[in-house]
């Protein structure tokens, strides 16, 4: 009887624990026993994509680099689990290699790819957006664009979904030099990723939130981010990380705030850094 108690209560301390992470830098993923993964599936089939919150990450891949580049801590296919809809990547030259900035990040587009195809096999109710960039001088590969058109587990069309339309699949999202999927609105303004002050910081993701509950619309998908890096560059004392911890924290509060209005709101998509359990499940309860 005293061991079962002593198991119970180190589970309860985990739970908890999964459940009060805001911010997350270690790779190994804790989820609570119960929690179930597959949170699109109670979502109206009918609803438009673009007219939910969804939880993504900034520079999805970026877990190379040193402070200065490194972004998440997660694999996609741990992001995917934890609840993140919506992924970025840079990708360089003809084969496709993942890059953030300068640093190589290990891994090709095909098998980033592969990775959330396998997870939509699995969990068919869920929808992942996928936005890519291009980074190099020359264009994307003809060959692949032609394959992803005639990929029936992409949506490639302009055209926002219905989430009946695309259970299942990758929605990409166009990009200057990656002309597939649906079209955005970044409520971001240039520069807006430099960090100088976290509270002149804060006061910039506050406004954008606000900017995206009017834009968030049945026929316009919103963009909106919570990361950040220091300003002027190098500034060890404003990494991506360190300005996550602190924002991350912050932001789960003032999103408490909000959804204690018990009412529903749509952010459209929310790109962080380093996110935690918490602070994605915040997000995803804005949709119920």
């Amino acid at each position: 009887m005293g061991v079962a108690v002593k198991v119970l209560g180190v589970f309860m301390l985990l739970l908890h624990n999964s459940v009060q992470q805001v911010f997350n830098d270690k790779a190994r993923l804790l989820l609570p026993a119960d929690y179930n993964i597959a949170w699109m599936r109670t979502l109206d089939d009918n609803k438009l994509i673009s007219a939910i919150s969804i939880p993504g990450t900034h520079a999805s891949l970026a877990v190379h680099g040193g402070p200065e580049a490194e972004c998440q801590s997660w694999s996609v296919e741990s992001q995917l689990k934890a609840g993140i809809r919506y992924l970025e990547l840079s990708v360089s030259g003809r084969d496709l290699k993942v890059v953030h900035g300068l640093f190589p990040q290990y891994t090709r587009f095909s098998k980033v790819l592969n990775t959330v195809k396998k997870f939509l096999s699995i969990h068919t109710s869920e929808v992942v957006l996928v936005r890519v960039k291009h980074v190099s001088w020359d264009r994307f590969p003809v060959k692949v664009l032609n394959q992803l058109k005639n990929d029936p587990d992409c949506w490639v069309s302009d055209k926002i979904p219905q989430i009946k339309d695309v259970r299942g699949k990758i929605v990409f999202v166009q990009t200057n030099d990656f002309k597939l999927g649906i079209s955005l609105i970044e409520t971001d303004d240039k520069n807006d990723y430099k960090v100088s002050h976290i509270g002149v910081k804060e006061a910039k993701i506050a406004k954008h939130l606000n900017e995206a509950l009017k834009d968030c619309k049945a026929d316009l998908a919103v963009l909106s981010y919570s990361s950040g890096t220091g300003w002027p560059v190098l500034r060890l004392d404003l990494t991506p990380k360190v300005v996550a911890k602190k924002i991350n924290r912050w932001l789960y509060d003032y999103l408490g705030g909000i959804s204690s209005l018990k009412s529903k709101r749509c952010f459209g998509i929310l790109a962080m850094d380093f996110p935690g359990f918490a602070l994605i499940q915040r997000i995803i309860g804005f949709n119920y």
